[in-house]
């Protein structure tokens, strides 16, 4: 019974979302939208009102109210669609959770508004006394407040969200971010400008006031001017300089316009994406990562990238003897742990690397010297050791770890608390290393070993039969 009133209210809500919405461009000051919460939770919940869009064919776009269901909770937010895409979203950063009713308040002196039970506000433009009076969906997708002069107040395009819009820019002081789904995670990604290069960064940490960035990707241009800022365009990203040239680009290989720049919430990866009128789908033109392994979170956490682009579980670090789980983490925490009393061993993987950049480091380093420092820092989960270089770099995180090729010089050094190590030894350590990172070499061998053994016999027993004959 309980289960078919469940049904019965979603379907409601539905039905009444539709009914509600509008077809309009803009609304005046002075207007309010509410929009009815279930009282029941159902983790399947997404509903929207749409209540302006612009007349665009075939693809539009679209200001809705929308609540969403988020870990027990309902989540309500004024969003931009292209199509079925969202593009901006006004709980992009933080989540406005509230129950009963969400109410879109225009107020009379010009700020906009989400108000929760209680009169509650979980988000606002902050312009009220600067003489709005109208929100307005541009055909570019701009959210936008103006005045009676239709000056631009207030707009979307100033609060990028993962998604850069055509025509739309980026500056220093602004970037795009995305939030991996996974609740496990607790890092974020972000797509920043510097006068030198552009790059995408993880960004990790265990608290929002520490906040650790590492690189996985840049550009930097071939020519000596600085980037003042980068503005999306329908054949690509345009790079300008302080004087407003565009002196370099990144195009798109394909003859369809661009439509969007979107920096993938899961992946982490960066792509250019045009509309397909045949597939009546948005489809990605070019993206910066082509490789698997490339990605930061193409492994879960304690997991390394191997050579046939599967990912494999780090044995000592996990409790069941599956090393192609996909979550190598489960039960594992080795944040805040430093000293002998704390730390069982340092993991050594010969030849694997991190893809990720701009850690800290120490130079001049042994890789004795490299284990001790990272074992007696409490933040320090991970380093990468360089016997070529003599650099050792500092993680907090064990994530983007890659198999490189034999030879070349580098180390990863993992964290391992006492209680893993168990009753394996380290010529048991070895053997699994030899196993994950040589794996290549152990099939080649292999067939080679087996080939032989398959060679002597046929020849043995070609011989037998000869002798057979003969007498």
């Amino acid at each position: 019974m309980k289960l078919m009133y469940k049904l019965c209210l979603i379907i409601l809500v539905l039905f009444m979302l539709i009914k509600l919405g509008c077809c309009k461009s803009d609304v005046s000051a002075g207007y309010t939208f509410s929009l009815a919460i279930p009282s029941d939770y159902s983790g399947d919940f997404n509903g929207k009102a749409y209540l302006m869009e612009t007349d665009q064919m075939p693809l539009n776009f679209r200001t809705a109210m929308s609540v969403e269901a988020i870990d027990g909770r309902y989540a309500c937010s004024l969003q931009v669609f292209l199509g079925n895409v969202k593009v901006w979203s006004s709980g992009h950063v933080s989540n406005f959770f509230t129950s009963d009713t969400c109410v879109l308040e225009f107020t009379k002196m010009g700020d906009l508004r989400l108000k929760g039970l209680n009169q509650e506000i979980g988000w606002r433009t902050g312009t009220s006394g600067q003489g709005v009076e109208k929100l307005q969906l541009l055909d570019s997708g701009n959210l936008v407040l103006v005045d009676a002069q239709e000056r631009i107040k207030w707009q979307t395009f100033n609060f990028p969200t993962n998604i850069l819009l055509l025509g739309q820019r980026l500056s220093v002081a602004t970037h795009l971010t995305s939030f991996p789904t996974n609740n496990y995670s607790t890092s974020f990604f972000s797509f920043e400008i510097h006068h030198d290069k552009v790059a995408l960064y993880l960004n990790s940490g265990r608290n929002n006031d520490n906040y650790y960035k590492y690189s996985y990707w840049e550009f930097h241009s071939s020519q000596t001017r600085n980037i003042t800022y980068i503005e999306l365009a329908s054949k690509g990203l345009e790079f300008f300089d302080d004087k407003y040239e565009n002196f370099t680009q990144i195009l798109s290989p394909y003859q369809e316009p661009v439509r969007f720049l979107s920096l993938d919430n899961d992946t982490g990866n960066l792509g250019l994406y045009y509309y397909s009128p045949y597939k009546d789908k948005f489809e990605a033109s070019f993206q910066v990562l082509n490789t698997t392994c490339d990605l930061p979170l193409a492994c879960s956490s304690y997991g390394i990238c191997t050579f046939s682009k599967t990912c494999s579980c780090i044995r000592l670090l996990i409790r069941d003897q599956d090393t192609t789980n996909d979550n190598c983490n489960e039960g594992l925490f080795t944040g805040n742990l430093c000293g002998k009393d704390e730390v069982g061993i340092m993991l050594e993987l010969k030849d694997a690397s991190s893809l990720l950049k701009n850690a800290t480091s120490m130079t001049n380093s042994s890789k004795t010297g490299c284990a001790n420092s990272c074992l007696n820092d409490c933040e320090c989960a991970a380093a990468l050791y360089s016997s070529r270089t003599r650099e050792c770099m500092f993680f907090d995180v064990v994530r983007g770890v890659k198999q490189v090729n034999r030879g070349s010089g580098l180390s990863y050094l993992v964290k391992v608390p006492k209680g893993r190590t168990g009753k394996l030894k380290k010529s048991g350590l070895r053997k699994w290393v030899l196993i994950l990172i040589l794996i290549a070499d152990g099939i080649v061998l292999f067939l080679v070993l087996g080939g032989l053994g398959y060679f002597i016999v046929w020849r043995r027993k070609k011989r037998l039969r000869d002798g057979n004959y003969s007498s």
